[in-house]
């Protein structure tokens, strides 16, 4: 095995991740026809002039715009000025035709996410502006309970192994698109917006290099409303964040099952720091989809709670999804206020230890983490023939409700307070 990774390596990563740079030239979506009421076709025009051009900022000025899908091109900056909004359709027919995009980890022909790029180089989305997708329980948020037999179906066509190609979705079906998709692009930036209402999963890059999430403003509480999942992509910097979010906060991903294992591809070197995480499940979560495996995370400097947030770093993963965790570093983060485990890595969860697959978690390390209130501290649940490997706990101190939960995992203490009684035996702790 070659050098485990450490806190020197948030330093090469950093040095490796740069956002994209523009052409000083900027094409107002208003010289292209858009107006306040129907701005799809301006925004279009904008774009392809931009990159048609060598590149540049494709400009929303102040305002209420509305939109269907938009499509960015390589050497474009979508900026959604101050005091402009992007109010996208919750016309499904907005976001057609379909394009290639991943729903749940699993490769798919769906609707458009709301902004997608498909093999681009140099994109942004910048501003301090508002992206608003309008969803509600009478649209997006409804397919909710609906989606249960498409996503069956789809799983179904991974697991047999049917083309891509031939998963086609869209009209007449209910699988939700994300708000950001970036697709197999380079050199992406997403900064300073703030996104509401969002139909399904907020920022969700899919086999990217070097990105970059910063200052993006997320507080959008419908079903499955991740903040930021990032899924099969490399070198990755989350920085400044503010989330107040459905589901996950920031949640990494590799695909899933059948997928996950053909396409093969984890998510590595990320950092995420200086981030504010309030609302709803997992803080920092990995999984569930990651089938192609997670390694090389960094969080440090990080604030997390909320009366609604259960989990401060949540690894999800069973015998059917598979995968591993590896090289998981958090640093200097506070905690406020938890429903369950300050960590949760349960290899039972969902299908637990019904499927074909061995997960592995190991090397992962909290350090100066401090914990106002929890239910619990741990828990770790591996199986007997994986145990969950090299847990450590560095300089912590935990004020929590019950006993942690302990099988099958290999933990060490240094400098460890529970209620403000040393630990050093992990008996201690349950």
């Amino acid at each position: 095995m070659g050098r485990t990774p450490g806190w020197a390596d948030v330093d090469r990563i950093l040095a490796g991740v740069r956002p994209p740079t523009f052409s000083d030239r900027d094409f107002p979506i208003t010289a292209y026809g858009a107006t306040e009421t129907d701005a799809t076709d301006g925004i279009a025009r904008a774009i392809r002039a931009c990159h048609e051009s060598g590149g540049g900022r494709v400009v929303v000025p102040p305002g209420a715009w509305h939109t269907g899908a938009i499509r960015l091109e390589s050497a474009v900056n979508l900026h959604v000025s101050e005091g402009a909004t992007l109010l996208f359709s919750t016309d499904p027919a907005q976001y057609l035709p379909v394009v290639k995009t991943r729903y749940e980890g699993l490769e798919v022909y769906n609707y458009s996410p709301l902004i997608y790029a498909n093999g681009c180089t140099d994109i942004a989305v910048t501003g301090t502006g508002t992206l608003d997708g309008q969803a509600g329980w009478d649209n997006w948020w409804g397919w909710f309970h609906l989606c249960d037999e498409d996503f069956g179906k789809l799983r179904q066509q991974a697991a047999f192994g049917i083309p891509v190609a031939e998963r086609v979705y869209g009209a007449g079906h209910h699988l939700r698109s994300s708000f950001i998709q970036p697709y197999e692009c380079t050199n992406v930036l997403i900064e300073g917006v703030t996104i509401v209402r969002s139909p399904f999963w907020e920022v969700h890059p899919v086999l990217c290099r070097n990105v970059t999430v910063q200052d993006v403003v997320i507080d959008t509480q419908g079903p499955n409303n991740d903040g930021v999942d990032i899924e099969s992509c490399r070198s990755v910097v989350i920085r400044g964040c503010t989330f107040d979010a459905g589901d996950d906060c920031i949640a990494l991903k590799s695909g899933r099952e059948a997928d996950g294992l053909l396409v093969g591809v984890p998510t590595e070197d990320v950092v995420i720091e200086q981030c504010v995480m309030r609302v709803k499940y997992g803080a920092i979560t990995l999984g569930s989809d990651l089938t192609g495996g997670i390694r090389n995370v960094f969080v440090r400097d990080c604030t997390i709670g909320g009366p609604s947030l259960y989990f401060g770093l949540y690894i999800k993963t069973n015998a059917t999804r598979g995968g591993f965790a590896e090289n998981i570093y958090l640093k200097d983060v506070t905690i406020s206020n938890l429903l369950k485990e300050v960590v949760q890595c349960n290899f039972f969860r969902g299908e637990g230890d019904s499927g074909p697959l061995t997960p592995y978690v190991r090397n992962v390390e909290l350090r100066g983490v401090t914990v106002q209130h929890a239910r619990n501290a741990l828990m770790l649940r591996g199986y007997r023939r994986s145990p969950i490997e090299d847990f450590r706990l560095i300089d912590c101190s935990f004020t929590v409700d019950s006993p942690s939960t302990v099988q099958h995992a290999v933990l060490t203490f240094d400098n460890v307070t529970v209620n403000g009684r040393p630990i050093s035996d992990v008996h201690q702790l349950r």
